[in-house]
Parts: structure tokens; C-alpha cells; sequence
């Protein structure tokens, strides 16, 4: 089954790159058919995942390169299972706001359908080399989705973006060939090396090039800046998948591979990377009060909210691990949900600039309820699944630095300002005169804003639904490190 997810799309993207040129639609329902396949696919995953036996779950094998050691290893645990819906629901979501695309939608979807292939790939593989392979697969359709549909400084962000990301992949292929030839039982296969285990000065050696490798994806601060210029620069379905999904690949990599593999590693650096993780969260939050745009106000948010899953992660605490995953099924349907909103009312206004809009409540009611749930979602209200996450994770690093957690806690009272003010400021108030005549979400934009707030409430009211399959995987995970 789990082999289908990473098949279908690249079959779906290869069958739409074969597309006759004249056939401008038909792109777009070819990735909706594959998106809505993968979507049913990822619930089924999901929902009969056996929390009660836990461990890895529909496993399957195949050699791939025998020699080195190489297999196509699939299979997804408590953590996988919870990334694997959310790319299911993103891409789903972000083929229906693409519908409009006219630009060589052909090119257009079928990278996309190679971008989620490689995502795909990345949560269901269980073996190192075939896990980078998938990674650089997500990674590098960025470069073109920006650069050729992007706006705003689109070839310098889509450079940048590279840039960046390639040197956090050469981090990580170094570092994967050290595991590799250390533990010396000729397999990539993340189980084996894990059985085999790896020398403590090697792992402490390891564990910060990983960490490094894999963090420079998910938005850690020093090297977070391609992500904010990215996010403005791409169009919104790829700002929805580049923030809501691409950005959990660096969390999920510093889980699967430094934390499992590295146990030792871990444990020694854990002071230095939670200090980072806060500095992410205070940092990213007083940056994005700064802004001006809205997508630079979500691009700063992200990073913000990424340094919570670090700080979950870091905690190296069963409590603060189930909500670095949560959190990162969370603020990833949460930023999915911002950036298809911000995208209705840039297609209506052509522009982005919240001093430019006012009592828009008045103007557009549909789109400012679901624009305003994903800022309370943001900012962590009771009920919604950022709420849940953030308090497992506060909860999780007072166990481990009360200070950090304290630190912690105060990005969230600057998170809740720059919200707060950004909605007063474009909903509330006297509508602005040139914006009285802009329709409202249409039906397609309604049901993408209606599902993902669908799913926000969902794991905020019960959040038990996640976390206790996250909590049978975590607890063996851990138990290596001490957590």
C-alpha cells in the first residue's frame, strides 16, 4: 500500500507531462485525481494504524542496489503515519487553489506530482539512502515552481532556496556515508543501523552535521532565511506545501535519523540545540510583528512555530516529542489554511500589504472567518490543534530547561500581538472605499478554507486521536536517550 503513494504521483506527474500542450484543463484534473487517491489513501493509513501493537507497521521490502545495501524499505510508525496525512491533505487542498493556473500547467502539475512524490517517499521509507534520494526529490522541484510561477524577487528566493538546501544536503550525505561506513554491516537500512549501533564519539560527531543538515529545511535559525523569501516568492499552493509540508522533512529527519540512529549524540547536544530552538521561536515571532507583507508575516511566523517542534524535539521528553509532532501536523494544515486564504485576496487585490486593507469583515464574511481562525489556530487558542501541541511541548521542556520553556512561553504572547493586531487591522474598522466590490471566497476556495479549519478543530477538541499514535512510537524511540 504504502508503495502506491509514491507511484501514483509519479505516474500522475509523468502522464501529465505527456499531455498533448493544447490540453490546458486536463492537467489539473489528472493531479486532482491523483491528490484525492492519495488523500483517501493517507486516512486509511492513518486510521488503521494499530496503536495497540505499535512499532513499524505495513512493511514492505525490495532491493534496490544490493550491493551497497540499498532497499526500497517502506513502512510508517506513530510518527510517520500523522506526516503522511498531512501531505495527503495539503496536496489535495493545494491542486483545488491551483486550479487557475493557465501558465504551462502542464510543467506546473507535473512537478508538483513529483514534489509530493518525493514527500511521500521521505515519510514512508525506512532506509537512509532511499530517505535522502526522496528528500532531494521534494526539494529540488522548488527551485523551478519559484522561478518560473513565483512573483516577487522569484529567481533570486528560488536561488537562494537552493543554495541553502543544498548545502544542508551535502551535511547530510557526508554524514550519512560516515554512519554508513562505520557501522559496517554493508546496509543503509534504518532498522539494521540502528540495531548495529554506532561508537559514542562517532554519534557526537554525527549528531550536529544532521542536525544542521535536516534543520536548515525545517527553518532553524541561523540558516531560516531562504524560507520567509521563498514563501513570498512562490505561488500558493507551493507556499502551502513548502511551509505546511517541506518544512516537516527537516523535523521528521532529525527524528528518523539523528535522534534514532544517534541516541548518544543526541543526549550530548541537547542543551545547545534547545537554546537554538528558542531563539527560533522568539526571533521568528518578533520578526514577523515587523512585517508587512502578509506572506512575510506567515514566512516569520513559520520559523516562529518550527522552533516549537525543535523545542519539542530537543526536550529529548516523551511529553514534548508527542507535541513537536503534533505541532508539526498542526502549524502544517495551519499554514496551509493561512496561505490559501492569503492567496483568495491576492487574486482579488494584487496586493499583500495589510495597511492596505480594512473592515474587510464587512466585505468579505466567509473569507475573514477562515482567515481569523487560522490566526487564533496560530496563536494557540483552546480548541484548536496549535493549543494542544504548543502546551505538550511547554510541558515537555520545563522537564528538561524551565528557563528556555519560560522563554518559550513569551513567543507566544508576541505571536497572539502581531495576530491580534493583524486582524483588528484588516477585518475590523471602516471598510476601505476601493475594496467595497471584491467578491467573496467562491465555493472552491470555501471547501479548501472549511476542510482544513475541519481538521484543526478535529485534533484540538481530541487531540488523543493523534497523540496516542504518536505516544507508542515515541516512548521506544526515547528510551535509548533516557527520555
Amino acid at each position: 500500500m504504502l508503495y502506491a503513494f509514491i507511484l501514483l504521483n509519479l505516474v500522475a506527474g509523468a502522464a501529465i507531462f505527456a499531455l498533448p500542450a493544447d490540453w490546458k484543463k486536463a492537467p489539473r484534473w489528472v493531479a486532482l485525481a491523483a491528490a484525492t487517491v492519495s488523500l483517501v489513501l493517507s486516512v486509511i493509513v492513518f486510521a488503521i494504524y494499530d496503536r495497540d501493537a505499535g512499532g513499524y507497521q505495513l512493511q514492505e521490502s525490495f532491493a534496490w542496489l544490493p550491493p551497497i545495501g540499498v532497499s526500497l524499505h517502506v513502512g510508517v510508525d506513530g510518527i510517520s503515519s500523522p506526516m503522511v496525512l498531512l501531505t495527503g491533505i495539503v496536496i489535495f487542498t493545494g491542486v483545488l487553489v491551483s486550479w487557475r493556473i493557465d501558465e504551462r500547467p502542464r510543467e506546473y502539475f507535473a512537478l508538483l506530482m513529483l514534489l509530493v512524490a518525493g514527500t511521500f517517499g521521505v515519510f514512508v521509507v525506512l532506509d537512509l539512502f532511499s530517505l535522502f534520494f526522496f528528500y532531494e526529490v521534494a526539494v529540488l522541484p522548488m527551485f523551478l515552481l519559484i522561478g518560473v510561477w513565483g512573483s516577487t524577487r522569484k529567481a533570486y528566493s528560488s536561488m537562494k532556496l537552493v543554495m541553502f538546501l543544498l548545502a544542508g544536503s551535502i551535511l547530510i550525505w557526508v554524514a550519512m556515508l560516515v554512519l554508513y561506513f562505520n557501522a559496517g554491516i554493508n546496509s543503509f537500512d534504518i532498522l539494521e543501523l540502528e540495531q548495529a549501533g554506532v561508537d559514542i564519539t562517532v554519534a557526537r560527531v554525527l549528531f550536529p552535521i544532521f542536525y544542521v543538515g535536516f534543520g536548515v529545511l525545517a527553518g532553524m535559525w541561523p540558516f531560516h532565511t531562504w524560507s520567509p523569501d521563498g514563501h513570498v516568492a512562490a505561488p500558493t499552493a507551493v507556499s502551502m506545501l513548502h511551509a505546511g509540508v517541506l518544512m516537516k522533512l527537516g523535523a521528521y529527519g532529525i527524528i528518523r535519523v539523528g535522534i534514532q540512529l544517534l541516541p548518544e549524540g543526541a543526549t550530548y547536544w541537547l542543551g545547545v540545540f534547545l537554546a537554538l530552538a528558542v531563539v527560533n521561536v522568539v526571533y521568528g515571532a518578533f520578526s514577523a510583528m515587523a512585517q508587512r507583507d502578509l506572506k512575510f508575516v506567515i514566512g516569520y511566523s513559520s520559523v516562529s512555530h518550527m522552533g516549537y517542534v525543535l523545542m519539542g524535539i530537543g526536550s529529548m521528553t516523551v511529553v514534548g516529542m508527542n507535541g513537536a509532532v503534533l505541532q508539526m501536523f498542526s502549524h502544517g494544515v495551519m499554514t496551509a489554511l493561512f496561505f490559501a486564504m492569503v492567496g483568495v485576496i491576492y487574486e482579488r487585490a494584487h496586493t499583500r500589504e495589510i495597511s492596505a486593507f480594512s473592515g474587510m469583515a464587512k466585505v468579505m464574511p466567509r473569507f475573514s472567518i477562515i482567515f481569523i481562525i487560522a490566526g487564533l489556530a496560530s496563536l494557540g487558542l483552546p480548541g484548536l490543534s496549535g493549543f494542544a501541541a504548543e502546551f505538550l511541548v511547554f510541558a515537555g521542556t520545563f522537564q528538561t530547561a524551565p528557563w528556555l520553556a519560560v522563554l518559550g512561553i513569551i513567543g507566544v504572547a508576541i505571536t497572539a500581538t502581531y495576530i491580534l493586531r493583524l486582524v483588528a487591522g484588516m477585518f475590523f474598522g471602516p471598510v476601505t472605499e476601493k475594496w467595497q466590490n471584491l467578491t467573496d471566497a467562491n465555493l472552491r476556495e470555501t471547501s479548501v478554507g472549511v476542510m482544513l479549519v475541519a481538521m484543526l478543530l478535529l485534533f484540538g477538541l481530541y487531540p488523543q486521536l493523534m497523540v496516542g499514535s504518536i505516544d507508542v512510537s515515541v516512548i521506544p524511540l526515547l528510551a535509548n536517550v533516557g527520555g
